[in-house]
């Protein structure tokens, strides 16, 4: 990166008074100067491989409606994926759903390095650093990744509307879906789809959510629901109503 390049994080809302943390590791589409188009057609930057389409504005409506702290990265995860440890094999993919990345091919381990240390770590450093503060303040702290699937993967198609992604600790994703399944029971919601979570293949939950035993939750809306503001605005509504529900579903249980 360069002195050009706009900085990797974007945090908005830090003072707010909510619970939640918010973040969104495929916000933006940015190229460091230096890496070109990395070798991909500009068209292909528009597709959910390079970011998650309507998970940007999504983000900043939850923040609005919740009063929540929101921390967003800016880089397309085509040059580093925010959300994957550096030991996987996808934090610098070379193919995304059949697109080539040329600029990935043949990467020396200083050039995945260099990325991870200016664009991955930052984002991830901010996040770190926030909810330890909150831990010093006595403050609750419930995180909330938010992401968006396309509805076809290499040819499968993907029903659900929603999905909800945890692994050692499902109570707040549990809470999530009965709140949400209860207010919109013409929706198809689902856990652990299209993705599941796990030390490889996802960072934002097991490092920050896990280890630090808080609640948490990656959220998964599919991307043509959210695609244009009016989805954006609408399911920004469902999804906070569904996470305020949520909680009081585990305060009821003393969770």
């Amino acid at each position: 990166m360069t002195g050009d390049d706009p900085g990797p994080v974007e945090a908005i809302n830090l003072t707010g008074t909510s619970p939640f943390l918010l973040t969104c590791e495929h916000a933006g589409r940015a190229v460091p100067q230096l890496l070109g188009d990395l070798g991909v057609d500009a068209a292909e930057m528009d597709r959910h491989i390079a970011y998650d389409i309507g998970a940007e504005n999504l983000s900043r409506g939850l923040s609005a409606l919740l009063d929540a702290p929101l921390i967003m990265q800016r880089y397309s995860r085509l040059v580093v994926d925010c959300n994957r440890p550096f030991e996987a094999k996808d934090c610098f993919p070379e193919i995304s759903d059949g697109t080539v990345v040329p600029v990935n091919r043949s990467l020396s381990e200083g050039e995945r390095r260099q990325r991870f240390d200016e664009i991955h770590q930052p984002f991830h450093q901010v996040v770190g650093t926030f909810l330890d503060q909150r831990k010093a303040a006595g403050k609750p702290a419930i995180l909330i990744s938010v992401h968006s699937f396309t509805p076809c993967l290499a040819g499968t198609d993907r029903p659900w509307l929603v999905g909800l992604l945890a692994n050692r600790d499902r109570r707040f994703a549990e809470a999530f879906m009965t709140a949400f399944a209860s207010a919109n029971p013409g929706i198809s919601i689902a856990h652990n789809e299209p993705y599941t979570v796990d030390d490889l293949s996802d960072y934002t939950v097991p490092v920050h959510g896990e280890a630090r035993g808080i609640p948490h939750i990656l959220l998964e809306i599919r991307n043509d629901q959210i695609a244009q503001p009016d989805g954006q605005v609408r399911w920004a509504r469902l999804v906070a109503d569904a996470l305020t529900g949520a909680v009081a579903l585990m305060n009821e249980k003393g969770n």
